[in-house]
């Protein structure tokens, strides 16, 4: 169907059709290719709204009052293993909040093709430029020499396993690839797992916790603060991730094998076994009145809830949450300025979106 517009002695004429197949000629990977970043129609309508949703929980690390973080600090009130604590929070992700937006920008988003694909996934990137950029804001506000971080990025061996386990994932990609071989699709699918159900899925919470754990004592309002920021952000993060995930199987079933599922679930077992490697580091002793066997429990139920969200079965069944209280926690729909009691509002909308339980 064709339709015309005449404009004085100019005629202009829309084919609708054509139109029509661009449409359908939209896809996760290895669809139609164009210059113009034309976001309509909108085949991927989970992305654009999820990309609102980020837009309008915007933050920034400099709006969080750090004057009680850095009295503790220097002050007497705080044991060793609180401040290791800390000191492991800042050591992973000044590190990990990069490699994940490296991922996101250099190689997921430059492998998908519909329009609204890369705009979440930029969106997605921005935010971890705001998390990392909340990193240099607490160790600066601490006092913290920098390159302690670079040297426990390092240095510690646990910290070291997480990022190589990611990275040479983020590797197989960097470089010029058919995605019309279904080998080379499941290495995209595998990234995209790995990044968004392992990594940020499951491997940020161990230490989301214990930070947590510390701010519902009054320990680190500023961190805590921070750290439920992100952790909002990262719900929104996994949910792009299990999506992108989801239609892209979904468009590519002789993907979707007995064996590639088993290659997930032994990657997930590998993420989750290094984790909890990572997580005696954090708690070489009990402290903040929590134990390293019980957020060893935590992570097999946060693991469980990611595997079941792609469709995939859990590792531990009878696992559950030790740690109800996060989900109060989290709840962010109202915020009080820590020193002045007034409501602080990140989001445009009427009030905050609160995490939801499901992710906890």
């Amino acid at each position: 169907m064709e339709k015309k517009f005449v404009i004085g002695d100019s005629e202009f004429v829309l084919d609708q059709s054509k139109a029509e197949a661009a449409f359908a000629a939209k896809s996760v990977i290895n669809g139609r290719k164009t210059e113009a970043f034309n976001l309509l129609p909108l085949k991927y309508q989970w992305a654009y709204d999820l990309y609102r949703t980020m837009k309008a929980n915007h933050w920034e690390p400099e709006d969080i009052q750090m004057q009680k973080d850095i009295e503790q600090w220097q002050g007497e009130e705080l044991s060793d293993s609180e401040r290791w604590i800390i000191r492991m929070g800042i050591g992973y992700f000044s590190a990990a909040e990069g490699i994940v937006g490296d991922n996101i920008q250099h190689v997921v988003r430059e492998l998908v093709t519909a329009p609204e694909l890369k705009l979440v996934l930029g969106r997605h990137a921005h935010e971890e430029n705001i998390h990392a950029d909340s990193l240099l804001y607490m160790i600066s506000s601490l006092g913290i020499n920098p390159h302690e971080c670079e040297a426990m990025f390092e240095q510690i061996p646990s910290i070291k396993k997480k990022n190589e386990f990611v990275n040479r994932t983020s590797h197989d990609l960097r470089r010029d690839i058919d995605l019309t071989d279904p080998e080379n699709k499941k290495l995209l699918a595998r990234n995209i797992f790995v990044f968004g159900q392992c990594m940020e899925g499951m491997q940020f919470y161990g230490l989301f916790g214990m930070i947590l754990s510390l701010y519902r004592q009054n320990k680190f309002p500023g961190i805590g603060q921070m750290f439920r920021y992100t952790l909002r952000d990262e719900s929104n993060h996994i949910e792009v991730f299990r999506n992108l995930f989801m239609d892209l199987i979904g468009e590519n079933m002789e993907i979707w094998t007995e064996d590639f599922k088993q290659e997930l679930i032994d990657t997930m077992v590998e993420a989750v076994e290094l984790e909890k490697q990572f997580i005696k580091d954090c708690l070489p002793v009990s402290s903040v009145g929590l134990s390293a066997e019980e957020f060893c429990t935590y992570i097999d139920f946060i693991a469980d809830r990611r595997l079941e969200g792609v469709g995939l079965p859990k590792l531990n069944p009878e696992a559950t949450n030790p740690f109800p209280w996060l989900s109060e926690t989290m709840d962010m729909r109202k915020e009080a300025n820590f020193f002045e009691q007034k409501v602080t509002e990140y989001q445009k909308s009427s009030v905050l979106a609160a995490v939801d339980d499901d992710e906890l």
